[in-house]
């Protein structure tokens, strides 16, 4: 059930447009270019702001790989049950190198590979605990330094933030 729906063409701003700034080049600040999702935030053009510059960061300048980043949003919106953000996502896991088994692996919380599994198994217990546990969080320091764990940490909490906040206002696919 739609909630909120995307801001109507007429409707957008040059408020609207620079909301968008943090994460899309000015021609692509529009309905069509921003997508359901971007369209329907900036209803709240402050808020939307706010927001993209902090995911513009994860999605640019933090410490984790794509590949990393892609495995724990895929895992949180899993759990946060929104289909919309798995399924954008696919396309950008894959790009990132992730192949359709280990994008299976990632439904199912079963990676081959040992920093995605410890990952996985983070995004699970930062969902299920509110907190990765001590023995995860010393795994990961095999792979990841502090700056990478507090990036992974964040990561999810921003993907699970924007799951939770798609599922409430019922975006709907671009497709639908």
């Amino acid at each position: 059930m739609t909630r909120l729906s995307p801001l109507p063409a007429e409707e957008w701003t040059d408020e609207v447009r620079r909301s968008l700034a943090p994460l899309l080049a000015p021609d692509r600040a529009n309905p069509r270019d921003a997508g359901n999702v971007l369209a329907t935030l900036v209803r709240h053009p402050a808020l939307t702001r706010a927001y993209l510059e902090f995911n513009a960061y994860l999605l640019r300048d933090s410490t984790l790989s794509t590949r990393t980043r892609e495995v724990a949003v895929l895992r949180v919106v899993l759990l946060r049950d929104c289909e919309y953000l798995w399924e954008h996502h696919i396309p950008l896991a894959q790009r990132a190198g992730l192949t359709p088994a280990e994008i299976v692996g990632i439904r199912n919380g079963r990676m081959a590979d040992e920093p995605d599994q410890l990952v996985v198994r983070a995004a699970d217990e930062l969902a299920r605990d509110h907190e990765i546990s001590e023995g995860t969080w010393r795994a990961l320091g095999r792979h990841f330094d502090d700056r990478g764990r507090m990036d992974l940490v964040f990561t999810v909490g921003c993907y699970a933030l924007l799951a939770v906040a798609v599922n409430t206002f019922g975006v709907e696919p671009e497709h639908a």
